[in-house]
């Protein structure tokens, strides 16, 4: 049993952290003339809830002069492919 807890324990060191990939879905808008996108893009691990994924891609978005309206959900990397088309040149732009 000791042989089999330090194994994991090795296996664990040498792997090192997991990294979880995090992803948002987004709607943007610009006035004068009225512009609507949408569009993905990748936030922080720490930043993987819709409120602070909204307040980390805000700025971003603003300085491009796009105003965020609204994160729609966040996910992994298995989302992706499902969304690629919807976002055309805002995939992964921001």
């Amino acid at each position: 049993m000791k042989i089999l807890l330090r194994a994991t324990c090795i296996v664990a060191i040498v792997a090192g952290p997991a990294s979880a990939e995090c992803y948002a879905d987004f709607k943007i808008k610009r006035d004068d003339p009225l512009t609507l996108r949408y569009g993905v893009s990748q936030v922080s691990d720490a930043n993987c809830s819709i409120d602070a994924a909204f307040a980390e891609l805000a700025p971003k978005l603003a300085a491009d002069g796009w105003e965020l309206m609204v994160v729609l959900s966040t996910f992994g990397p298995e989302g992706l492919v499902e969304r690629k088309a919807s976002a055309g040149p805002l995939f992964l732009r921001y």
